[in-house]
């Protein structure tokens, strides 16, 4: 055998072991394999051996860039201080320190324009001490927990059959009645045996029961608002009683929260702690979706972006503010060189290291369609199930022309990537910007056709009048599965406070009964839908915000999910976990082909408001349920429904659902109960 070495400009090697016999062709393709596969190390910006570590930067502007060596990840002085070379080619600077200091930790600093910006972890930072103040440097292989290299996603096989539960830490364990031990952290979803007082099923073992397959995780990274030192939350000058946040404020993208592990202090414990709990959802045959906000950072100014190459990674107006499409003071550059990798690398890397199955993007709308294109073609080429969506719309105009933003509108165009159908949810509840304003769910007309859009999927259908839907005129998904179908997420108020309060405003009534009857109903649209089914934790059992919009730092009395609820709600937790049972066991309802939806989903002729109703034909689906009719009825009263005359096995009636069937009808009408849904099939 022999070796060839080959020397890298940023003086990285690949060995590559070559046989006499190997042909040129092979010998290229093992060389271009090697070198692909060595990228993701030449970005890093800290690389640690027993015998050396290696630091990286890119920074094109800077006079001089040095690493400072702390013994801490918060206070003291450094021990040392190595001053980088710049590679001019590259626009890197790069330094080694040689010996062994694995649990060490360390800062950048650039001087720029004559000037020593603060110091930082760098953008690339994998490991961080508390408050992510500094990096660390540590062996990533000694965080894999055991079992980690055997961990296996769940069998799945597209975006089409998921069903997806949207979670934030804190929320779902925090109760005291939860049961759970590590109340708030990651390892709370590796705790099975959990239940409230009455012994029914909560954390982990309460997902498996629902029947989900996906959990949407609320941001992960490493973010700003708490202070990982106490676990509370900044406010204006100081701390608030709060220990709360969504997590909507980037600071390290690439190293896991801090507060959300048993200790914040040591870098290797947050990033096992994550790898624990993937494993834990993995075993329990769910996948895993990560919340990732790469359209704006905590603090621009305070930014390793910003720290690093001044006026390179945000977008300005033309008298040099920065734009404002978060709502949150500064809006990232996407269409750069820089910050277009950054990002594909970044969700690569949560997917290689952290075996993360899926990206919800917030604020999507505010990233190019490009750079999400090439985003798309990396996390399916690691993995061609995974589940990629986002938010199609920004909080104010990006600086950017709108044909080259991911927006809605050109959801189209981004290849199979979805975006949250807000026309379903608003012609189901009322508007997002009144909670006063209610919809078809109470019994107000006229939203019948922003329903059925959702019902769909967004995409262009006979049965639909787009005239009449809310907000989008024509079709925006090229197939359902690119349409998120919800009704309630984290950052609005959830539905079982949107029934009550609207239901209250229009009559003053809103009885327990009643609010029953349309949560139900409610989630018989979504999942019933041929969008991608999604649901915020604790709608399953009425969850309340206490009537709070938005929550981001409300105390935990208003954010847990009150588990005691499962107990008082149990029929409706039922209710929805045979649905969610039933759309997983019949393809129909997940067709996944928009030529299929329209040559098999029709919409029936109704003679009244508030009611719609439609038939499937399952049979091009490999459904085992050849027509299956719909209906839902929002009004008070029972209606009478033409359908198709025939004998059908009815398994969803007057708010109970069960596919071993619940009677037959043989006839060419039904009678729908009052605010109920009915599916029978034949």
């Amino acid at each position: 055998f022999k070796i060839i070495i080959v020397y890298l400009q940023d003086q990285n090697c690949i060995n590559i072991p070559v046989h006499p016999l190997m042909t040129k062709k092979t010998l290229l393709a093992l060389l271009a394999f090697a070198i692909m596969n060595t990228s993701n190390a030449m970005a890093q910006e800290m690389t640690w051996s027993p015998t050396a570590t290696r630091f990286s930067l890119w920074s094109p502007s800077a006079d001089s860039v040095k690493v400072n060596i702390y013994a801490e990840g918060l206070g003291g002085n450094p021990l040392q201080t190595i001053i980088l070379r710049k590679e001019t080619t590259a626009e890197k600077w790069v330094g080694t320190l040689q010996g062994d200091y694995k649990g060490r930790f360390y800062t950048f600093q650039v001087k720029h324009k004559g000037t020593w910006l603060a110091e930082n972890p760098g953008i690339d930072a994998k490991a961080v001490g508390v408050n992510g103040q500094r990096g660390a440097i540590i062996d990533m292989r000694e965080t894999d927990p055991e079992g980690w290299a055997a961990d296996r996603s769940p069998a799945f096989t597209g975006q089409k059959d998921a069903v997806i539960y949207e979670m934030h830490h804190r929320d779902f364990s925090i109760d005291p009645q939860s049961g759970i031990k590590n109340k708030g952290k990651f390892i709370a979803l590796t705790e099975h045996g959990t239940h409230n007082a009455d012994g029914l099923a909560t954390g982990i073992d309460h997902l498996k029961e629902l029947g989900i397959t996906h959990v949407h995780l609320l941001p992960s990274y490493d973010y700003g608002s708490i202070d990982e030192t106490t676990g509370n939350a900044y406010g204006g000058g100081g701390r608030v009683a709060s220990t709360y946040n969504w997590g909507y404020d980037p600071v390290n993208y690439n190293t896991p929260e801090g507060s959300y592990s048993t200790d914040a202090y040591k870098p290797e414990t947050r990033i096992r702690e994550f790898k624990q709990m993937v494993m834990a959802l993995h075993k329990a045959g769910i996948r895993v979706i990560m919340d990732v906000v790469y359209n704006h950072v905590f603090d621009l100014q305070r930014s390793s972006f910003e720290r690093m190459a001044p006026g390179y990674f945000f977008r300005y107006n033309a008298d040099g503010t920065p734009g404002h499409a978060s709502g949150c003071g500064n809006e990232t550059a996407s269409e750069t060189e820089k910050v277009r990798e950054y990002m594909v690398e970044s969700v690569a890397y949560w997917m290689r290291e952290y075996h993360v199955d899926g990206f919800r993007f917030d604020l999507m709308g505010i990233h190019d369609i490009e750079t999400m294109n090439l985003i798309r073609q990396r996390v399916l080429s690691i993995d061609p199930n995974a589940v990629i969506y986002g938010e199609g719309w920004a909080a104010s105009s990006p600086l950017l022309p709108a044909e080259q933003l991911a927006m809605k509108a050109n959801t189209a165009r981004l290849g199979g990537i979805a975006a949250f159908g807000d026309e379903m949810r608003d012609g189901l509840r009322g508007g997002w910007s009144n909670n006063d304003e209610g919809a078809f769910i109470i019994g107000n007309g006229g939203n019948e056709e922003s329903v059925k859009f959702g019902i769909v999927g967004a995409i262009a259908h006979p049965g639909v009048d787009f005239t009449k839907v809310n907000y989008s005129k024509e079709p925006w998904a090229a197939q359902p599965q690119e349409m998120i179908s919800y009704v309630s997420c984290h950052d609005d108020m959830c539905l079982a406070d949107r029934i009550k309060h609207t239901l209250t405003h229009k009559d003053g009534k809103a009885d327990k009964q009643t609010r029953m009857r349309l949560q139900k109903l409610t989630e018989t649209a979504v999942l019933t839908s041929q969008g991608v089914p999604f649901i915020w934790c604790g709608d399953e059992i009425m969850r309340d915000k206490k009537g709070v919009h938005n929550s981001f730092s409300s105390p935990d009395s208003i954010n847990q999910i009150p588990w005691a609820q499962k107990t008082e709600y149990k029929e409706v937790f039922d209710y929805i976990a045979r649905l969610v049972s039933m759309r997983k066991s019949h393809p129909a309802f997940r067709m996944g082909d928009a030529d299929m939806v329209r040559r098999n989903l029709k919409f029936l002729p109704v003679k009244q408001q508030n009611v719609i109703a439609w038939k499937i034909d399952g049979r091009e689906a490999g459904d085992t349920w050849s027509e299956i009719i719909i209906i839902l009825n929002s009004n008070s009263k029972a209606v009478k429904q033409a359908v198709p005359k025939g004998r059908y096995n009815v398994v969803c009636s007057n708010g109970k659902a069960d596919m071993n069937g619940l009677g037959e009808v043989n006839s060419s009408k039904v009678v729908v109960p009052g605010q109920t849904a009915l599916i029978m099939y034949r």
